[in-house]
Parts: C-alpha cells; structure tokens; sequence
C-alpha cells in the first residue's frame, strides 16, 4: 500500500497540495431514520471517507478565543469596534420609576373605560327559544311546500307602461319570496326568469332604518319591526314588494288548502282582471267633397295610406262581361239636343253606366264619349248615405238625371229584354208594363205613318230589305249567336261601334263570309266616315 505523501501538511496558504492519489469521492449520508421517521444526521467521515478534523476545545476555551484580541506583527494594531448601539427602549425596558432621573409625574388619573370591557362585565343575558318556534322544525315540517300565487303589476298609468303578469312563491320552510315573470311568446321582452330572486321581505323598517344602504348591505332583524309572512298574501289584496304593487287575483290549490287549514280562510275565489275593451268609437265620415266616389274618399279617413274599397268577387264573375243597354234621348229646351241621341250601357259586375253619344254626319256635334264608366247617384239621396241606380231604374220611359242632365230611356236590346223577364223580381210593375208594351209595338203591324217614313227615307228601306236578304240565306250559319257577345266584348264603351281593323277579326275569327257579295254590300252601308262600322245593324242580319 503506497502512503499519502501529502499526508499531514499544515493546510496553509501555498501548502495546500492536490492528492492524486486519493480515488474515492463519495459523500457520506445524512439522512436516517429513527422510530419510523426520517431525521437528519450528522456525518462523521468526509468526502472518499477521509477523517474529519473537529475542534476538542471546551466551550470556554472557545469563548476565550472568540473574545482575545490577536497581535498583529506587522503595522499598527486595529482599534477595536465600538459598542453596540443599544436604544432607549431597550435600555429602560421593565423600569418604571422617574424620579432618579429628576423626572416628576402627573398625579395618577382615572382610566378610560373600555366598551369590550364593560360589556363583558355585564351579567349574562339568557335567551330563551318559544316553545311554539323552532327553524329546524319548520324547515323539516314545511320543506319543499310551497304558495302559489298569481299577480299583476299594473303599469299603465306611466309612460309606455303595461299591464304584466307575475307568479309569487312563498316558501314556507324559511317565510322567503321569489317573485317570477311570465313570458308569452312573442313578447318582446328579455326572457329573465326572475324579477326578485329568493329573499325574506321586510314589511316595517325601523324609524332609523330607512337611510339603510340596502344596495351594499344585508337588512337585519335590527333594521326590521315586521317581516312578510303567508297571512300577508290574500287573494284580492294588494302588497308593495320592491316600490312596485302587485295585486294577487289567484292561487293553486295546495295554497287554498294551506288556508282552510291554517287560517281558517274557506273561500279565496279567482278575480277576472282582464281589462275590458272599451267600446268602439263611432267613425264619422266628412263632408263629400265631390271628387271620385264616396267610398274612395272614405278611405281617406280609414287609414292614413288609402286602400282601394272591397270588390264583390263573386258578383263581379257571374256578370263578367254582361252588359244592359238602352237607347235614350236628352231632355233639354234647346233645339239643337231634341234629336241627340245616347247609348246607355249598364255593367250588372261593377254598377258602373258609361254613356256614349253616336256620331251623327252633318249634325255639328262630334259625338264619342259622352260619360266614363262610374257610379251615378239619384238626385234625392244625400251625400253621407248615396243611392246609387240600379238596373231596376232603367226601363222603357224612365228618367235618367246624371250630374245636373235629364235624360228619357226610348228602347232597349234584346238583350235587356230577356235579363228583365229572368229577374222580373228586381222590377218595379211599371218597368214590367214598358216590356209588354214594348214586345206588343214589335210583333204588331207599322202604323201607316211609320210606313210612309219608311218609304220617304230610301236608305233605311234599302238596308231593311238587305238585312232580310241575307238572313234569308245565312239562316243556317253556325255562329249566328255568338256574333253579338264577339262585338260587345271588344266595345268596351258600349258606343256600337267598332275599328274596321277589329270588325273584319272578329269576322274572320267567326268564318263569315264577307266576301258575299250581299253581305260586303251591308258592311258598306254599316260603315262609318271616321273609319268605324255600326256593328248593330250588322248582327241584324245573323241573328233571329
């Protein structure tokens, strides 16, 4: 075994040598354990195992080296610390009497009383627990039952308020309240379940307890004379919760049972709260103005875009396109509108009459449209209630006023005669007796005046005797009776008159033949100077 050779060196400054020699490192443990805990122990060899170096001086020889000063060989000794700073408090801590430093004292005075111990030197207060009130029997006889009551808030009287609706719960276990909303649908509201969340409610505040910060602050039995309790809900009184007076109009059944046992209290009927319509007020219409009919300018009033009046659908499908019409002449002391003649047209779907006066050469009056389709009212009805003609006004020697001008009905289509046989309970007896008298004049014999005009006038007999030519060989012609409603169909002012261009459609769609000989000889004499036929005549000849 090779010996350390720097074994034993004094471990001085430049003595201090490295041993190559030594390969073990290893640190000793600390750690142990003792009755079954982990302690700490010191170690007793160094690194690799080596001995460790401790002191074997006693404790006085360690104080004494700790206290001596050391002698230095070289230079001017160290003077030694100062004392430490010790201050006042610690100094004169523990000693209380002044007069030896020449101190004198105020004469002793009386202590101040201190509230925590003069509370405490108070007798014992004894509290003593209601034989009929316990929180723990209440909160284990009354668990989970629950009043019920439904309520309103009525708003109305501010500002965009309402009328709303609330449920009331009232726990019996701990005298709490909740008070939730009922939503509808379609509201308009936030859908927040709960108004106020559950909470006991103080009925009386202390006088002093009405600057109480509630917002921040929990109300305490200090603060309150009286609570809420289940005697304070009634069915058709009101209670102020919040600022806000809810009126109670109904409870479940559990809450009326909850009665008649508690309080005694059998009858708690419903209370209708709903607010009843008031009646509707009455709309009075303005003064006619004379512009348009009445029913358009009443809608004037209706709303504030007008809307066009209600049609009569079905009214207006089964007499599409029907049209009454009637030969009338103008009651008028000038000369000149003795022999003025008019077409009146009748639409059974609207009630609306158009008046067309049909030109007449070298008579100096244009002629055309006379009136657009409108209503006419009667001359004795009054502006806020206006009567208008109907078709039972319109018979053979009836007078026509519209708008200020008389007008005498002379004679009526075919047409008008067979609506007035079909509907003769819409008729007066007198509009009746003109159809009689007007199918009599027609089947009898032309009086010998008529006769002589006729021959006096060579045109009119000339047509005459086409028109019956032609009936006479078209007798067996296929749309003989449709020919009439084709024409009428396209006049739409009822004048009796068509455009050349449209005549000869219309004949064409038809098949008739107008390139007969005799019946392009009727259409001349139908022809009209402005480029129109006289469709009237015409439909003589295919027709019965």
């Amino acid at each position: 075994m090779v010996s350390n050779p720097v074994h034993g060196l004094p471990l001085l400054p430049g003595t201090s040598f490295k041993d190559f020699t030594k390969t073990a490192f290893h640190r000793s443990q600390t750690l142990g354990y003792r009755n079954g805990y982990a302690i700490v122990r010191r170690p007793t060899v160094g690194i690799g195992g080596d001995h460790l170096q401790f002191n074997q001086l006693s404790q006085a020889e360690l104080d004494e080296l700790a206290n001596k000063a050391p002698v230095l060989t070289y230079g001017q000794p160290k003077q030694a610390p100062p004392a430490d700073f010790i201050p006042a408090h610690v100094a004169f801590d523990k000693k209380v009497f002044l007069e030896s430093q020449g101190i004198e004292l105020n004469p002793p005075e009386k202590m101040a009383l201190d509230p925590y111990t003069e509370l405490r030197k108070q007798p014992l207060r004894k509290y003593v627990t209601p034989s009929d009130f316990d929180q723990l029997k209440q909160f284990l006889t009354f668990d989970k039952q629950v009043l019920r009551f439904y309520a309103i808030w009525d708003d109305t009287d501010s500002m965009y308020g309402e009328c709303r609706t609330y449920i009331i719960h009232y726990y019996l276990m701990d005298d709490s309240v909740e008070i939730r909303e009922v939503h509808e649908r379609n509201d308009g509201r936030d859908p927040f379940p709960l108004l106020m969340n559950r909470q006991r409610m103080p009925k009386v505040l202390v006088e002093n307890a009405k600057n109480f910060p509630q917002c921040v602050l929990e109300i305490s039995d200090q603060e309150v004379l009286e609570w809420y309790t289940a005697k304070d809900f009634i069915v058709g009184k009101s209670l102020t919760i919040l600022g806000r007076t809810f009126f109670i109009y109904d409870c479940d059944p559990f809450t009326r049972r909850y009665y008649k046992e508690k309080f005694g209290i059998a009858d708690l009927p419903r209370i209708d709260v709903s607010k009843q319509e008031p009646p509707p007020v009455k709309q009075e219409l303005p003064p006619y103005n004379g512009y348009g009919l009445v029913e358009d300018s009443a809608q004037n009033c209706f709303a504030l875009i007008p809307k066009p009046p209600k049609k009569d659908i079905i009214k207006m499908l089964v007499n599409d396109n029907k049209v009454l019409r009637y030969l009338a002449a103008l009651e008028s002391p000038i000369p000149e509108d003795k022999d003025r003649r008019f077409v009146f047209s009748y639409f059974l779907a609207t009630d609306m009459i158009s008046i067309f006066e049909p030109p007449v050469r070298n008579s100096g009056i244009i002629g055309g449209k006379y009136l657009g389709r409108t209503k006419v009212v009667k001359p004795y009805s009054t502006v806020d209630n206006p009567i208008y003609y109907g078709p039972g006004d319109f018979f053979i020697g009836a007078v026509i006023e519209v708008f200020g001008h008389r007008f005498i009905i002379l004679d009526t289509d075919e047409y008008v005669l067979k609506y007035m046989e079909s509907n003769a309970a819409q008729y007066s007896p007198e509009a009746l007796a003109s159809i009689q008298n007007r199918v009599r004049k027609r089947d009898a014999p032309a009086p010998e005046s008529e006769s002589k005009q006729t021959e006096k006038d060579p045109g009119v007999q000339e047509l005459e005797a086409l028109i019956d030519t032609i009936q006479k060989q078209l007798k067996d012609h296929s749309c003989k009776d449709n020919i009439r409603e084709a024409f009428q169909i396209c006049d739409k002012e009822a004048s009796g008159y068509v455009d050349r261009e449209m005549f000869f459609k219309i004949c064409e769609s038809l098949n008739i033949p107008i390139d007969d000989s005799l019946v392009k000889e009727l259409i001349r004499m139908c022809s009209h100077g402005e480029g129109k036929i006289n469709y009237y005549n015409f439909v003589r000849a295919f027709s019965n």
